[in-house]
């Protein structure tokens, strides 16, 4: 009996083929199906997948088979990966030198006939095989050689497949984690500035009253540069916290909510009767839902179109619906809309559409994000609707 060597290029092989995660899992209806077929279009009792890794051949799956390995050493499959032709075939192993005397040949399976196609990785590195075993001597059509490489590439396909789904898996694990870090690190750096941001702004304050009137016109426009970007840099971390709050928010109880007073106080508290207009266009009396947080919803939405308004009056629709599952609202206004380019990312973390709003402020990127996250946390979705001067539409939905 000889031995297998390991393939010339062994490291590279051995670390492609752990890269696929798949050493020592269950068994795959998909990959059974595949060698179930193999097994009947060869007519052979027995067929494997089989992968080779350092001491062993692994059975990734089996048909006429019950041990899950054996010792590389005996492997008709650890001689297979280092041919140059992707197909081995053995007609009789009782008379190669090979094979003659080999445990698996002489004994229990009685490996007579073997025939194996390479499984090879994109980095064309063998894997293993797909093979056929039977208990007597025999040869394979042509036909039946065809088939067995063409499911070979399926089962490749299958494995690079599923590769591929592990390495977006794991990246929306470390997506997930670097979030929180981040969300984690926001949520501290905000509460850990608000005290010192407090005593610029009281101190910024203080000053310009007692000593306005001892200082220069440059040295007032100076302290008024402080006071705003005091209050700029204080809305900055009130945004922080209030996006890193949303999980504990919610877990709120639902109440009912009634939409026509939802709406008169949120007018209330957003503008006033000469700069907005906000009107409501719906069938249903009252939601059961999580009110503070459509409250935020909402608050954000109406905010944001009084405040990039360029009409007189910023005219603001809310429909409200349902189906069977959710909730469905529609903020509408009468403002510039939003352009093309900026309707995917406005929803971003830090991310702004316009440079400055109605009144001369910038915003900070936080709002649109902080919707978007309480949404999907109540199991819904938004997306806006807008043409330039058209003004736009925030489509949203609550689960029930």
């Amino acid at each position: 009996m000889k031995k297998p060597s390991n393939h010339k290029r062994e490291s590279k092989r051995i670390e492609s083929l752990k890269s696929y995660l798949v050493l020592d899992t269950e068994s795959e209806e998909e990959i059974d199906n595949l060698t179930q077929l193999a097994s009947e279009i060869c007519e052979t009792p027995i067929s494997l997948v089989s992968l080779i890794d350092e001491n062993r051949q692994w059975f990734k799956s089996k048909i006429g088979l019950e041990v899950n390995e054996t010792s590389r050493d005996l492997a008709f499959c650890a001689h297979a990966i280092n041919e140059k032709d992707d197909l081995f075939i053995i007609e009789d192993a009782r008379k190669d030198k090979r094979f003659f005397d080999n445990p698996l040949v002489t004994s229990d399976p009685y490996v007579i006939f073997y025939a194996g196609v390479v499984l090879k990785s994109d980095e064309d590195l063998p894997l293993g095989t797909l093979c056929v075993i039977d208990n007597s001597p025999r040869k394979l059509s042509d036909k039946q050689i065809r088939s067995l490489k063409t499911i070979s590439k399926q089962i490749m396909n299958l494995l690079n497949y599923k590769k591929s789904m592990h390495k977006q898996e794991e990246l929306r694990i470390q997506l997930v984690q670097k979030n929180r870090e981040l969300e984690r690190f926001a949520s501290i750096a905000a509460h850990d500035l608000k005290s010192p941001l407090a005593n610029i702004m009281s101190a910024a304050n203080l000053f310009s009253e007692i000593y306005a009137s001892q200082i220069d016109t440059q040295g007032n426009l100076l302290i008024d540069s402080i006071e705003k970007s005091g209050q700029r840099l204080k809305l900055l971390v009130d945004g922080l916290l209030e996006f890193t709050k949303i999980d504990d928010l919610s877990l709120v109880t639902k109440t009912k909510v009634n939409l026509i007073k939802l709406t008169k106080d949120l007018t209330k508290l957003i503008g006033n009767k000469d700069n907005i207009k906000i009107s409501l266009n719906t069938t249903l009396t009252t939601i059961k839902t999580h009110p503070i947080l459509l409250d935020q919803i909402l608050i954000n939405l109406f905010s944001n179109s009084l405040k990039y308004s360029n009409k007189k009056i910023a005219e603001i629709e809310l429909n409200v619906s349902e189906n069977s599952s959710h909730y469905l609202f529609v903020v509408k206004d009468n403002g510039p809309g939003i352009s093309k380019k900026n309707q995917t990312t406005i929803f971003n973390l830090f991310q702004i559409a316009s440079a400055e709003d109605q009144f001369g402020n910038k915003g900070n990127g936080i709002g649109l994000a902080t919707v978007k996250k309480i949404i999907e946390k109540l199991g819904g979705k938004i997306h806006v609707k807008s043409e330039e001067g058209k003004g736009a539409e925030f489509h949203f939905s609550i689960s029930k």
